[in-house]
């Protein structure tokens, strides 16, 4: 892109966006080499606007080999927390965390055995699954040995309990000591019935955190979620790479919710295996699955499996930075992005074993400190306080925001929106922006005001059945009540279309969660600036008045939002 465009297009974000270049604030203190060890250098001068070309540059450093992946306990968190630190200091954010720009996040590393393997006796007859081949297993609790034995295997459809919509998977039984198995997704979604749940739209019940959670909940021993790439919205070297190598969760102390001895997935293939011994068919297993009134379904089968796992207390960190504001300094608007990635899977087949995490986060990390930059250049300082800050261990279960929700440094009821990035869009300008779970509170309408000026549509994400919406950070302060909005460019691109658009997309769906989701020359920065600068102009309107955004009429979320607010109202002096 020639720097005629950038020159345009930043000017063009200063206009929309109402401001102009001021004066750079005077940056905090520099951390001491010591704290910079490692980190690439780098001369690059950054532009006080949303730029292209220093967009790009965050990406590339976050995204090197220097950062070993960014995987949460180890160096490469070390300098990713440094440099983003000292990124929030030159763009002259204060400490986000009273003195400290660091929120500790407790954590306890698992990492499986590779060599497990489920030992299932299926018609009295002895099946071996291999991990990584057949299934993928791990344990929450944290112990270094956990033990199941022959557990009697049942099939529990969806493994879901949603008493609104008259369902219930698992009944009345006793589950203690029992191995549940089930379908990911929802109902509606294999049965192609918009009747049932949402049908092909992704419901929480249909994510495969809640299905964990809620076989916990029964006091099942182990729970195994049968992969199907369509219903996973994700292959299985996914699931594979995502479940090999140390594994992360909060301390039974910061989440004291039950936690299940083991838990995995099996692929389709091992599953029609346990599912013969039973004499029935995976096919007609998902039909019984997807009609009202199903009963849970024995297997005729048991499970043993002797998990050993390294353990070890550590701790990660969120790093937050904040612009105070000028006359509401106890209100916030709150940007995020998650830095963690998948780190280096030593001992891994194959040349290149560090999975840098290029999409998947850094440009969503690049993305807030773009904002934070535009914001502290304003030449009308924001009355609302702005909060930027990049979580850990969005790949372990979005435990940095779920820690950072119970640990909030501004009160919940005080944060009037928050803004998510994550995988933003590098394909180039589109002509639509795509809300993920579009229809969910008015700070879409908010978007939509910018999203107008630069003559584009808001989009739901194409893909409804993959459950976006709850496979990111935002997903903790909605079920907490606070408005969240997460959306980026969509695949209408202005160069080549829809079709352009969507091989862009398929392209990085190959390299989701793989170490080759690398920076590519082929990327195109035009489309993330003007994305940026929509999600900058919610922020700036918000932050410059008094709107309390709310969830539309309906939504899940909205009840908790009513209470909190009204709880801070009722609390509030009278005058």
């Amino acid at each position: 892109m020639s720097r005629i465009v950038l020159i345009g297009l930043a000017a063009g974000a200063l206009a929309l966006a109402g401001c102009k270049p001021a004066e750079s604030p005077a940056p905090a203190a520099a951390p001491a080499a010591s704290e910079t060890a490692g980190l690439p250098a780098s001369d690059h001068a950054f532009q006080p606007a949303i730029d292209a070309d220093d967009f790009a540059e965050l990406v590339k450093t976050l995204a090197s080999d220097e950062f070993e992946g960014r995987g949460p306990g180890s160096l490469g968190e070390e300098r990713t927390v440094e440099y983003l630190r000292a990124q929030m200091q030159r763009i002259g954010l204060q400490p986000g965390n009273g003195d400290s720009y660091f929120q500790d996040v407790p954590m306890v590393e698992t990492t499986a055995d590779p060599s497990t393997t489920l030992s299932l006796t299926i018609d009295g007859k002895p099946v071996e699954l291999a991990f990584g081949t057949d299934m993928v297993v791990g344990t929450r609790t944290g112990q270094a040995q956990v033990s199941v034995k022959d557990s009697p295997v049942v099939f529990v459809g969806y493994g879901v309990d949603a008493p609104e919509r008259d369902w219930n998977d698992y009944g009345d039984a006793d589950w203690t000591g029992k191995t549940v198995v089930m379908f990911v997704n929802d109902p509606g979604f294999h049965a192609d019935d918009a009747k049932l749940f949402e049908g092909k739209k992704m419901t929480y019940y249909g994510r495969w955190t809640y299905k964990f959670e809620e076989a916990a909940r029964r006091g099942a021993a182990a729970a195994l979620i049968v992969h199907d790439d369509a219903g996973a919205s994700y292959g299985w070297d996914v699931v594979k790479n995502s479940w090999s190598g140390a594994q992360y969760d909060l301390p039974a102390s910061d989440d004291p919710e039950p936690r299940l001895p083991i838990q995995g997935w099996l692929t389709a293939d091992a599953a029609r295996t346990l599912f013969a011994g039973a004499g029935l068919d995976l096919k007609d297993a998902y039909a019984k699955a997807g009609k009202p009134g199903f009963k849970p379904i024995p297997l005729n089968a048991t499970l043993s499996v002797d998990l050993a796992s390294t353990t070890a207390a550590k701790t990660s960190r969120n790093v937050i930075g904040v612009l105070p504001g000028s006359s509401r300094a106890d209100e916030a608007v709150l940007y995020m992005a998650h830095w963690d990635h998948l780190g280096k899977h030593e001992g891994e087949a194959g040349e290149d074993t560090i999975y840098n995490g290029a999409v998947d986060n850094a440009t969503g990390v690049a993305g807030i400190l773009e904002i934070a930059e535009a914001f502290a250049h304003q030449e009308q300082k924001p009355e609302r306080s702005v909060v930027f800050a990049a979580v850990t261990l969005e790949e372990s279960g979005l435990l940095g925001s779920k820690y950072y929700v119970a640990h909030p440094t501004f009160p919940l009821d005080k944060i009037a929106g928050v803004v998510n990035l994550d995988a933003m869009s590098v394909g180039g300008r589109s002509r639509d922006l795509v809300v993920t779970g579009l229809g969910n509170s008015e700070l879409e309408d908010m978007l939509k005001v910018h999203a107008d000026r630069q003559g584009r549509t808001l989009a739901e994400e194409g893909n409804t059945a993959g459950g976006y919406y709850f496979r990111s950070d935002h997903f903790n302060f909605a079920k907490a009540g606070v408005p969240a909005l997460y959306a980026k460019g969509g695949s209408d691109l202005r160069e080549g279309g829809t079709e352009a658009g969507k091989a862009a997309s398929a392209d990085y769906a190959k390299r989701y969660h793989q170490p080759s989701d690398e920076v590519h020359d082929g990327w195109r920065y035009d489309g993330v600036v003007e994305d940026l600068d929509a999600l900058y102009g919610v922020g700036k309107d918000l932050a410059a008045g008094d709107r309390w955004p709310n969830w539309y009429q309906g939504n899940a979320f909205k009840a908790a939002r009513d209470a909190m607010m009204a709880a801070k109202a009722e609390a509030a002096p009278a005058h």
